[in-house]
């Protein structure tokens, strides 16, 4: 017998993009899970959990440099783009996340 498992996916609004500073990170709580998200100097716009997967640091206070986020906590550094440690031991889970037009952002989870 075949099954099949069909994950539903949602895009769900967070506001505007000018609610994060360039450089910056902050967290929205979407259907139960915090999200970190995440506007680089250059205007693009990434979303990862928002908590650090070795010891819990809140990534939106994190350095970020280009697509580069070290956590406040213990340095631990990650890309953005990926989600993939950049010391190979952990990495993030990422949510796409768009900009529209009109400068809304919109996460999909």
């Amino acid at each position: 017998m075949f099954s099949m498992i069909i994950e539903k996916t949602v895009e769900i609004p967070l506001g505007s993009v000018d609610q994060i500073p360039h450089g910056e990170g902050r967290v929205f709580l979407v259907s139960g899970v915090d999200i970190a998200v995440f506007r680089t100097r250059t205007g693009q716009v990434y979303a990862v959990q928002a908590e650090c997967p070795h010891k819990q640091g809140p990534l939106a206070d994190g350095l970020m440099g280009g697509t580069t986020l070290m956590c406040p906590f213990h340095s631990r550094k990650f890309d953005l783009t990926t989600g993939i440690g950049l010391q190979g031991d952990c990495n993030l889970q990422t949510y796409r996340v768009r900009m529209d037009d009109a400068g809304g952002l919109w996460v999909t989870v």
